[in-house]
């Protein structure tokens, strides 16, 4: 059975706006990675979550992780929770992107890799390699901080192999926002 997982996305990085940002380094203002910290404890605490939680090794993730450690978690860094590789066009401005180059990867969403880093399907690769192995493990519920790409593709897996339209593709979280994977039932009043 595969476990619960609390998917929390990073605080909005400083330098992040109009940018295509996938592996760039950039920092967080602190108060907004402590406050997320905050709400994770909170969530922990009133739903009986383990004191265990996966980040990403980008300093947008780990700044989280840094306080919940500072409380007693375990904080774990895996470098498969990582944002997609957006290979030439990482950092560049999106205007920057050449159109053509976009054009192409919207054209096949699933197989090209965008500025020649990762491909949807590699990311998605990395989602189902951890999610088996926490699964693995036994885990019920794994709690990670981790980017909107990733988070969009454990929540909305790829069936089948033809071609991924790229106008459907669902947009990320907003920073700060919990996704719950398997998502909970429905409740539907009686």
């Amino acid at each position: 059975m595969a476990p619960v997982f609390w998917c929390w996305r990073h605080p909005r990085a400083r330098g992040a706006a109009g940018r295509c940002i996938g592996r760039t380094e950039l920092p967080v203002d602190p108060r907004q990675a402590r406050r997320l910290a905050h709400r994770i404890r909170a969530a922990v605490r009133r739903v009986g979550l383990p004191r265990v939680v996966w980040v990403s090794p980008r300093e947008r993730s780990r700044a989280v992780g840094r306080w919940l450690a500072r409380w007693g978690f375990d904080c774990r860094v895996d470098a498969r929770l990582q944002e997609l590789d957006f290979g030439r066009w990482d950092g560049l401005a999106w205007a920057a992107v050449p159109w053509a180059e976009v054009q192409a990867w919207e054209a096949d969403l699933r197989h090209h890799a965008p500025g020649g880093g990762e491909s949807l399907a590699q990311l998605q690769a990395r989602v189902r390699a951890f999610v088996a192995e926490r699964a693995a493990a036994g885990d019920a519920a794994v709690l990670l901080v981790g980017h909107g790409g990733w988070i969009t593709a454990l929540a909305h897996p790829l069936a089948g192999a033809g071609p991924v339209d790229a106008a459907r593709w669902p947009a990320p979280p907003r920073h700060g926002e919990l996704v719950r994977w398997p998502a909970p039932a429905a409740v539907h009043p009686r």
